[in-house]
């Protein structure tokens, strides 16, 4: 058998599943080729410029299945674009002059790597198909296999990306304990901002899942524990278009009759008449590596909460995040599931020389395979007619419901 090495690299923002697939692939690869290399990538594609890289030992095989509970990444993150020389050069990762693709090749050619495993969302998956078919070009064979992460859940065609089940989880947990705050003022706002540049699904899936779990607890109105004061108001997703003044009156209502409103908020929501705003005040949008806009920096939380506020005559604001509660959680038992199918389809893959990102593909009968980089993009919108989320809608009182 020719000699076999392999390289694991994870990417962009951190989610509940890298340290558990990191951990997957150990065992499996340990199982089925034990004599073969492993190496990590410290922070992603940062450490494949840099040579910068960790070897997995004989202890780390041994007690790889301690990284099922854990969140974060054991090996690092970083948010790097090969194809952004300009970037990579301002950051220290590449010389003037140098082509960061090349120099990305030319260390997996050093450290002979023949699979690399890359585990991130739709940038990352973009990122290892630019460097694969870059090695192809110079006739050097690599196999580069694909696990999808994003709490967004937002890449064509998968139907459902590693941790975001458990990001939703932990978000409703998170707020559980914030809707708390809402005793300790009279006409209090609560805004829980979720993530999701563009696509609501989080968002939506969060409300879904501490609505869930509010449905499970006891109330006792005689003392103004009552459910509807924990209950959400209101949900904003990018994919939804609303009127604020309209939604002002009918939350106004809702502030007048329970002394409080709740509002779900995606970050990404409402981002287009947030940079207009800016534009027309002279204001330059902040925008990273790959031309995102900085969310962190504009704050939509805050944006919303000042427009909210004097509509509401709130007498108290409260903007919480639960995103870095959220994503940085370890893998709840749903999620480690298709972590552990997901992860041993990679592995297969990767022996055998297949190249993609293993995923569910829901333009081929919804089944687990592995999926060409070709069809591999990100901003995959939410469903909002998907019948949960409309009902939820209904309930809430944010539309009417169908007759």
């Amino acid at each position: 058998m020719a000699k076999i090495k392999i390289g694991i690299l994870t990417a962009g923002g951190i989610a509940p599943c890298l340290s558990s697939a990191i951990g997957r692939l150990i065992i499996k690869y340990t199982e089925f080729v034990p004599n073969a290399e492993i190496i990590g990538y410290l922070n992603g594609y940062k450490g494949l410029l840099l040579g910068k890289s960790i070897l997995v030992n004989k202890k780390v095989r041994k007690n790889a299945k301690l990284l099922y509970s854990y969140g974060g990444s054991v090996i690092g993150n970083s948010r790097v674009k090969l194809t952004n020389a300009e970037d990579c050069i301002k950051k220290g990762y590449i010389k003037k002059g140098e082509n960061p693709l090349q120099v990305a090749a030319d260390q997996l050619i050093k450290d002979e790597i023949t699979i690399l495993h890359t585990i991130g969302g739709d940038d990352t998956s973009t990122m290892a198909a630019e460097l694969a078919g870059y090695l192809t070009k110079k006739g050097y064979e690599l196999t580069v296999v694909g696990l999808p992460k994003t709490v967004d859940n937002d890449v064509f065609p998968i139907r459902q990306t590693l941790g975001a089940w458990t990001a939703a989880r932990q978000g409703a947990v998170f707020f559980e304990n914030i809707a708390n705050e809402n005793t300790t003022s009279s006409r209090q706002l609560i805004i829980h901002e979720v993530m999701g540049r563009n696509c609501g699904w989080l968002t939506a899936a969060t409300a879904r899942e501490y609505r869930r779990r509010l449905g499970k607890k006891k109330f006792l109105p005689d003392i103004l524990l009552t459910k509807d004061r924990w209950d959400i108001d209101a949900i904003y997703i990018p994919e939804m278009k609303f009127d604020i003044k309209s939604e002002a009156e009918r939350l106004n209502k809702k502030m007048n009759e329970k002394d409080g409103v709740n509002i779900f908020l995606s970050e990404g929501a409402g981002v287009e008449s947030i940079i207009a705003e800016m534009e027309a005040n002279g204001e330059t949008v902040p925008r990273d590596a790959f031309g995102h806009v900085c969310l962190d920096d504009i704050n939509p939380g805050q944006w919303f909460a000042k427009k909210f506020s004097k509509m509401l005559k709130a007498e108290k604001v409260l903007v919480q995040k639960s995103g870095y509660f959220a994503r940085s959680a370890a893998p709840r038992k749903k999620d480690l599931k298709l972590i552990f199918n997901t992860a041993d389809m990679a592995v297969q893959c990767g022996l055998s020389k297949e190249s993609g990102v293993i995923g569910i593909d829901e333009e081929k009968n919804n089944v687990l395979r592995c999926i060409e980089f070709d069809r591999i993009k990100g901003g995959k919108p939410f469903d909002t007619d998907i019948p949960w989320f409309q009902k939820m809608l209904e309930e809430i009182g944010q539309i009417k419901k169908r007759t």
